[in-house]
């Protein structure tokens, strides 16, 4: 017997316990008889974030994942989907794929992640070579991020962190925040903007920035979920949320 609800997909997700935005996006774009099913990592909300403790707090975090991994399993999902994405970026292209196959390992269940979810999406509008990262973290962190890119092929122009002080200080960011720092990262140079960090939201302001600057602006939200659906073959076009979900 399929789940009644859930009756083409159960999607487990996986996210930190200060994150308050990845379950309201991620149920915002889903699909009739998909469900979510969200799982929380254990986090303390650290109010002291700073360039040298990001990388030790973030990796936390990706050590108590596989706890919630556990967690979600019970219910039975047929598929995974990391709502962190500081950790995906971590160590490049090796990094990425070293946490993907430990979770994987340990579920029997393929992932989706921030990071080969946002290359997925890159290469799914082609010819993007050169794109611009806005996030909420810290500069060391989007140095991770730019390394990644680069072992799969893109050059990061230019970047902006917010450089957040506190896990949910994260969430705290304003619209017009975050249309500054498109602002500050956008330019001719630039083939594409890309969004990391999970608990900023932009799904909605994205999807409105591609309308005014006629490029790919790619909420890292949007990309995970995108990527979750088409790995589960399903293929319905979600309006509002971004050129990526309504075209491919």
């Amino acid at each position: 017997m399929g789940d009644v609800l859930g009756w083409r997909c159960k999607f487990g997700v996986m996210g930190p316990s200060t994150n308050t935005v990845v379950q309201p996006d991620f149920d915002m774009m889903r699909p009739a008889g998909v469900t979510n099913h969200y799982s929380r990592i254990f986090t303390p909300n650290a109010d002291a974030v700073s360039n040298e403790t990001f990388r030790a707090g973030a990796e936390l975090i990706g050590r108590n994942t596989l706890d919630a991994v556990r967690s979600v399993m019970t219910c039975l999902p047929d598929h995974l989907v990391m709502g962190m994405s500081a950790v995906t970026f971590f160590d490049g292209a090796r990094g990425a794929d070293r946490f993907v196959k430990e979770v994987e390992d340990v579920s029997g269940l393929k992932i989706s992640v921030g990071s080969h979810a946002c290359t997925a999406a890159l290469n799914a509008y082609g010819g993007i070579k050169r794109i611009a990262v806005m996030s909420p973290y810290w500069p060391a962190m989007n140095i991770e991020v730019a390394r990644y890119f680069g072992d799969m092929g893109f050059t990061v122009v230019r970047d902006t962190a917010f450089r957040c002080t506190s896990w949910t200080d994260i969430a705290a960011q304003t619209p017009a925040r975050c249309v500054q720092g498109i602002k500050e990262i956008d330019g001719d140079d630039v083939d594409a903007i890309i969004q990391v960090g999970t608990n900023l939201s932009m799904v909605k302001l994205a999807a409105m920035a591609e309308q005014w600057l006629g490029k790919p602006v790619i909420a890292i939200n949007t990309a995970t979920y995108w990527h979750a659906l088409r790995t589960r073959n399903i293929t319905d076009k979600v309006t509002g949320c971004g050129s990526l979900l309504e075209r491919f």
